[in-house]
């Protein structure tokens, strides 16, 4: 099926995804600051360039959306239009997550990846229950884990 868009209006839509600073990233600084840790965002300087870093428990928090990354919930859909293009760029995300998480795991670093199903849509996380989940993760010290709308999950 051919794409609904022209080319110039298609690739208008694509730049104007955030990168940072996006709706599910802003709905968890917040918590993270209430629950008292001391962050900082978006930082290149490490693989995959973490939304947010928590040096004192050196962790790092990713905020995948469900669909640039692949998560098999009931937010991703399989593109309807060119989609054998889309699931190679989908699988791709996933592959480059996957290596920028082992490279961080071999620096040192503890990985939670938190699925954007968890923080928004009808099966969200209430804050208090996405703030218990966090807690206990960064401050029990456990290795990679996922959170969504199923809880807390080893990676």
């Amino acid at each position: 099926m051919a794409d609904v868009h022209s080319k110039a209006i298609r690739s208008k839509n694509m730049r104007a995804i955030a990168t940072r600073d996006t709706a599910i990233e802003q709905r968890l600084a917040p918590l993270l600051t209430a629950l008292g840790f001391d962050w900082h965002a978006q930082d290149a300087a490490l693989p995959g360039k973490p939304d947010f870093v928590i040096e004192a428990y050196r962790c790092v928090i990713f905020t995948h959306g469900c669909f640039w990354h692949h998560h098999d919930c009931y937010l991703f859909k399989v593109p309807a239009t060119r989609t054998d293009f889309w699931m190679t760029k989908i699988n791709s995300n996933a592959l480059r997550d996957k290596r920028d998480t082992d490279r961080l795991k071999a620096e040192g670093w503890r990985v939670l990846i938190i699925w954007e199903c968890a923080l928004r849509g009808r099966l969200k996380l209430s804050d208090e229950a996405l703030c218990e989940r966090i807690e206990e993760w960064v401050c029990s010290g456990g290795n990679a884990a996922a959170i969504d709308t199923q809880g807390i999950h080893a990676r």
